[in-house]
């Protein structure tokens, strides 16, 4: 039952058109403000929109592979030449380099979330304005509207018909009507109505404070990259300890006469397992995404949500504000049953000033009739999402009273009534109509819309977005479906969709005649793209029915009645000028307000997903062969073939700088689940056959060449057949191929090339080819091993799709 509480209208001023005037507590003086400061009484919670310092640098730097490549390192420096120790040179600097654009990507967030940060408004010395969060102290007296977020613990102090949604908080979808001395918790939101609290609990005291500590922000949403990520690295953890004990042991025996030599080996084999750069890269690739949204004013409050909506196959559009601009022009007032004109522009100016806080909507009619009438407001039934109506009594001040109604026309009129027809026209031209009624019930019964008598249409222009064509447009190209929920008419959401030439716009469906059931309702949501009057629980079970059809939702919305669908959905997006709850719950705040910057943050998501998959592959095809090498030595007990230089080297040239920019390449590709799969079936194909070719190369060597100096060229043959089918496993990952990806690939060829015929080099990097016969032979095996890496990854494409 809705409950509303009569104004009483005694000591009320003659001819007031709103509330009458009654004494309003001033909150607190600028002295008691101080006093608190100077007690600590303050909301002093930081607000995190990212990491801080310190746990970006202990991120990047205590990882559990710095710790084993740091102690393999100081080992280098002490048994080999400086050669063998550059590994851990190029870890300082990826290490670097991931703090310095995660710092960039601290900067930008930081900078944004100031900009996107809720003010809630305070009175001070009778004084009402608005400040920031942080700057409120205990006792402050803090006003409230639709749409505002309650953001300390508090005491209601003002009530005017003031409900408030807790489901954030409770889970318990129904607003809740408050009452002056009711309590008020941080993390619910006003649904209608307005009012003023007392903060009583502050800062880490507050409701919402305390569950924020249960959970850091940054893991509320789910990525799959860093899951799948995190697996494969524990994979890599166990398959590298027994490997690396097995390859110590041999290379001591092996070696008995020159454990130097022994050591620098061994840490030649285990370093190259250590899929070091992976973790880099994914966290630079994430920071830089931060970074390019921020430029375009896109505040991403939760990192992973860059991943999410690349993720995502469908966008629920709210029309107002997101299709359409927040503002409406009245066009056209039609009175009806032969009402008189100049008597109904009195009731809508009235309606107007009755309202302290009004929507879109009553906002045009207050700037089309703005006339002052000398009429009291004695009782207010603020504008609701689910009721889909306003309304207020008056008394006319010649003695008449009145109840009006001001809201949806086919909610407000029984069905077949003849004025819908007319309306109905009205709406197919996208034109949003609304009804002014005569109730003949008070506004605080239930049943205050039954028999009301239809005096007046007024018919509303709304102004589309000149951008939304083009976004539409885009999602349609990249097969993201897209369906527009909406609480207005169907038939005007239909015609407002089709005029940005939406597909399926011409399906339109009211919400009312919904099925309830999930399965049913998820149906006729994969059929159609268009829903009017749909309420706000039931946006949410759209998004719930959505999902359970394996859909990935992003919700986007920026009035209250958007909350609980945007909180439900995968991710949830607002706009700037969105209401506090909106903002609060979404992941990602369109701080421009245009929904034109969405297609850039689904863009980005796709290049960091996309690159990542194709960078995680040279990666781990490295550790496939690098722990297949350290087997086979054991296995075979003979020396192993690489120093940590030659090793160095390959990962320089084959995946560490090509991997960097081709994690930063555009990629619009939309991401596919099972990260870990996508990436093993290629990886370990692709570092069998490398680690096979390559012992294959060394074990010929070593029947070929005798002598002192046998060792050294039996690594350069072995390291040359590595060098080819790595560069050949490059040359697959750059496809497609462009302009910059083949001069990448044949600058990395050219660079090694490089170091084969520099004399310094050749001594530097330890690397001469002897002969002609070996070295074309490693050259075969390399071209053989490239021909069944193509054989292979084709099979596997068939053999396990992704």
């Amino acid at each position: 039952m809705t409950q509303r509480a009569k104004i009483d209208t005694d000591g009320g001023e003659a001819g007031a058109v709103g509330p009458p005037v009654v004494h309003r507590p001033a909150g607190l003086t600028s002295a008691e403000v101080a006093e608190r400061v100077a007690r600590g009484e303050v909301n002093d919670v930081p607000v995190r929109s990212s990491r801080s310092t310190t746990d970006i640098v202990r991120a990047n730097v205590f990882t559990r592979f710095n710790a084993i490549i740091g102690v393999l390192w100081v080992i280098m420096l002490f048994v080999a030449p400086i050669q063998d120790s550059l590994f851990g040179f190029v870890i300082i600097a990826n290490t670097g380099i991931g703090i310095i654009q995660e710092l960039r990507a601290k900067k930008t967030l930081d900078g944004l979330a100031v900009i996107g940060e809720a003010k809630p408004t305070v009175r001070r010395d009778g004084v009402a304005a608005e400040l920031s969060t942080s700057e409120i102290v205990l006792g402050d007296l803090i006003e409230l509207g639709p749409g505002d977020k309650v953001v300390v613990d508090g005491e209601v102090a003002e009530a005017d018909s003031l409900e408030i949604d807790e489901s954030l908080l409770t889970g318990e979808a129904d607003p809740v009507v408050k009452k002056p001395g009711d309590r008020m918790m941080s993390g619910s939101f006003v649904v209608a109505g307005g009012g003023a609290f007392t903060a009583t609990k502050v800062g880490r005291e507050a409701y919402a404070a305390q569950l924020a500590e249960e959970a850091s922000r940054f893991t509320l949403v789910h990525s799959e990259l860093r899951t799948g990520i995190s697996t494969i690295l524990k994979y890599v953890t166990w398959m590298m300890v027994p490997t690396a004990i097995g390859l110590v042991i041999s290379q001591l025996v092996v070696k008995d006469n020159n454990f130097k030599d022994a050591v620098a080996r061994t840490v030649g084999g285990i370093v190259p397992m250590i899929p070091e750069g992976l973790v880099l890269l994914t966290s630079v690739a994430f920071a830089i995404g931060v970074v390019r949204l921020g430029r375009k004013q896109c505040l991403v409050q939760e990192l992973p949500a860059i991943e999410g909506l690349a993720r995502v196959d469908v966008v629920c559009l709210d029309k107002t504000g997101t299709l359409t601009e927040g503002g409406m022009d009245v066009t056209e007032l039609r009175p009806l049953n032969g009402s008189d004109e100049t008597y109904v522009r009195k009731v809508l100016g009235a309606l107007g000033e009755s309202d302290p806080r009004p929507n879109a909507s009553l906002q045009a009619i207050i700037d089309a009739y703005p006339e002052t009438v000398e009429w009291r407001c004695t009782e207010a039934l603020p504008f609701s999402s689910a009721r889909k109506y306003s309304g207020a009594a008056f008394s006319e001040g010649d003695g008449e009273h009145s109840t009006w109604l001001l809201g949806a026309p086919d909610v407000l009129l029984p069905a077949g009534d003849p004025a819908l027809t007319e309306i109905d026209h009205l709406n197919e031209q996208g034109l949003r109509v609304l009804l002014l009624a005569r109730a003949v019930h008070d506004l605080d019964s239930p049943e205050v819309a039954a028999g009301a008598r239809p005096t007046a249409l007024v018919v509303l222009e709304q102004r589309l977005r000149p951008d939304a064509s083009d976004t539409l447009a885009y999602f349609a190209e990249q097969n993201v479906a897209t369906k527009v929920i909406s609480g207005d008419n169907a038939v005007s959401v239909g015609a407002v969709a089709g005029k940005l030439d939406m597909p399926g716009a011409a399906n339109t469906v009211d919400a009312r005649t919904l099925p309830a059931d999930r399965e049913e309702m998820a149906k006729v949501l994969d059929e159609n793209a268009v829903f009017g009057r749909v309420t706000p629980q039931q946006k949410r079970d759209m998004v719930a029915a959505l999902q359970s059809h394996g859909h990935t939702v992003a919700m986007t919305g920026d009035g209250v009645n958007d909350v609980l669908a945007l909180k439900d959905a995968d991710i949830g997006v607002s706009m700037g000028s969105g209401s506090e709850a909106t903002r609060a719950v979404a992941q990602i705040v369109l701080l421009n307000n245009s929904f034109a910057t969405l297609p850039s943050v689904v863009a980005e998501g796709r290049r960091v997903i996309g690159n990542i998959t194709r960078v995680a592959t040279l990666f781990l095809t490295k550790t496939v062969y690098s722990v297949l090498l350290a087997v086979l030595v054991v296995c075979s007990q003979v020396e192993y073939p690489f120093l940590p230089r030659h090793l160095t080297l390959l990962s320089t040239l084959t995946i560490g700088v090509p991997a960097f920019f081709l994690a930063l390449a555009p990629n619009k590709e939309r991401a596919k689940p099972n990260f870990v799969r996508r990436v093993m079936r290629y990886a370990i194909p692709g570092g069998v056959i490398a680690g096979a070719a390559t012992f294959a190369t060394y074990l010929l060597a070593r029947h070929h060449y005798t002598g002192p100096d046998a060792l050294a060229a039996e690594t350069s043959a072995a390291t040359l057949t590595l060098f080819l089918v790595s560069m050949w496993v490059l040359a697959i990952i750059a496809r497609p191929y462009t302009w910059w990806r083949l001069t990448l690939v044949a600058t990395m060829g050219g660079a090694f090339l490089l170091v084969l015929v520099v004399p310094w080099l050749q001594d530097f990097f330890a690397l001469k080819l002897v002969g002609v016969t070996m070295p074309w032979t490693a050259v075969a095996i390399a071209a053989a091993g490239g021909l069944l890496l193509e054989v292979a990854w084709r099979w596997v494409d068939r053999r396990f799709p992704a």
